[in-house]
């Protein structure tokens, strides 16, 4: 029987089959973090428990650092409590911990493809959804449960059930204005939240190829927001480039599930392995492989999405209206969208474009690129954001931050008053003093826009950087079809 990448990955990591009973998985890379990790070392705390590789074991603080210039201004003393924990976790268990002090701090899911930890083949695991990000290195990558996380610090292992296939092939070409993280908003509205639930996709085809590394985890990290369980796409010699001067990377052929450690090259030197691309070169699907499901997404033409509602699924083109509760046949549908109409003070049947917008938030683990600053500094440069426009801009790491700084995208943000953070998750969730204000709307790159995500009766639009950064400077929901033929 001909198989898909996803089959093989897993076949290749299961240390143990049970029957009628969940696979005994082997995990290659554990990511935490401070907000899902004192419970999990707690847990080894009370059974007396080592943690069993530390060397597979890396972590960061994201969540709850402050992304103001003072890191340690915490807004209350749970964050504080939590940033503190961790720190005395990693030291007493000898765990590497990325932090301000290396300068290696930022957001979970990006930090490790920074430095090469995330590679083709790995399986990769993070108490935190998004960890889907690293679906983009060809990584069975997911999230799990805080105790799962004690699971993994003590066994390395988890018991874990094959979840199904599905490919989604996204096909012919969008408008110029199209970005990949429309093409995954689209994708999430036309499969419905929740409606794949436990699948494992890859994804396919010409968009997917032509896109960078970093435009693909944008896509990679919003396909949890239908509930999939994880998902790959095909390296290729985008892959193999990105990888190729990474800090970290195996010495051992790819696929060693035990072993030696992640090494360093500390001499700046290409640091993979002779074998180690033509191994990754090896890793596909097998011609007319078998999937579960198999869905086609059409971009042809298509325009930049945003949301109008209080999930990722409730979204319209730019140029379409706001839907009605009458406009779907499924009761559930209909009686969710009455309800987001009523929290976000949208009416229907009215177009989603020139909406007013008080907050901007260019940020979080889906868009935080220096890609997607070039973007907002090209058309933030000699312009201004509307006065009463606040616009905060969080990226994802401290080499992006520096990359930004090298490019004098700063001083363009600083002058036209943007609110430049440190690296951070940030108003993503509304951590510490970065949150949308009660009754204040917000455009946002972030993936979620559930009810009181940014803030406590916040409203949340999200969107592409373009679209975001054109809102800076139009204080609303702005079609670039629009815009751009008025700066021309």
């Amino acid at each position: 029987m001909t198989k898909n990448i996803i089959d093989k990955i897993w076949e290749k990591h299961v240390v143990k089959k049970f029957e009628w009973e969940p696979d005994l998985f082997f995990i290659d890379l554990h990511l935490i973090h401070e907000v899902t990790s004192p419970q999990a070392f707690s847990m080894l705390e009370e059974k007396n428990i080592p943690v069993f590789d530390k060397n597979r074991t890396f972590a960061t603080i994201d969540h709850s650092i402050p992304t103001k210039k003072d890191r340690t201004d915490f807004a209350d003393e749970s964050a504080k409590n939590q940033v503190e924990t961790l720190i005395r976790n990693v030291e007493k268990h000898w765990i590497t911990l990325f932090n301000d002090e290396n300068e290696k701090q930022g957001i979970v899911h990006i930090i490790w493809p920074e430095t090469g930890l995330t590679q083709p083949w790995k399986t990769i695991v993070c108490g935190d959804s998004h960890t889907a990000t690293h679906w983009a290195f060809w990584a069975l990558a997911f999230g799990i449960w805080t105790s799962q996380v004690g699971h993994v610090l003590a066994s390395q292992c988890l018991l874990l059930d094959k979840p199904k296939t599905m490919k989604v092939d996204f096909v012919w070409k969008p408008s110029k204005y199209f970005s990949p993280k429309d093409a995954v908003l689209l994708l999430i509205q036309q499969i419905w939240i929740q409606g794949w639930t436990g699948y494992a996709m890859e994804f396919c085809w010409d968009y997917i190829e032509e896109m960078s590394m970093e435009w693909r985890m944008t896509v990679c990290n919003m396909a949890i927001e239908c509930w999939a369980k994880s998902g790959l796409i095909s390296p290729d010699e985008k892959t193999f480039e990105y990888l190729k001067w990474r800090e970290y990377v195996e010495k051992e052929s790819i696929g060693q599930t035990q072993g030696t450690a992640p090494t360093k090259n500390s001499r700046g030197e290409p640091c993979v392995h002779p074998d180690l691309i033509k191994n990754w070169k090896e890793i596909i699907s097998d011609k007319n492989a078998e999937y579960d499901k198999i869905i086609t997404i059409n971009l042809e033409n298509a325009l930049p999405v945003v949301t109008w509602g209080t999930n990722p699924e409730q979204s319209v083109n730019i140029d379409e209206k706001i839907p009605s509760p009458e406009d779907f046949k499924d009761k559930a549908k209909s009686f969710a969208c009455k309800k987001s109409l009523a929290y976000t003070w949208l009416k229907s049947w009215e177009k989603i474009e020139n909406t007013s917008i008080d907050y901007v938030f260019i940020g979080s683990c889906t868009n935080w690129r220096i890609e997607d600053f070039k973007i907002a500094a090209e058309i933030l440069d000699w312009q201004k954001i509307k006065e009463w426009i606040k616009a905060f801009f969080v990226p994802w790491s401290h080499n992006v931050k520096k990359e930004c700084e090298g490019l004098g995208y700063i001083k363009i943000f600083e002058k036209a008053w943007v609110n430049f953070r440190e690296p951070g998750c940030s108003m993503c969730l509304s951590m510490n003093w970065d949150a949308v204000p009660a009754g204040k709307r917000c455009i946002s790159t972030s993936n979620r826009n559930f009810v009181w995500r940014q803030g406590v009766w916040s409203f949340t639009h999200l969107a592409s950087p373009l679209m975001c950064a054109i809102a800076c400077v139009t204080g609303e929901i702005t079609n670039p079809k629009e815009y751009f033929k008025e700066n021309t």
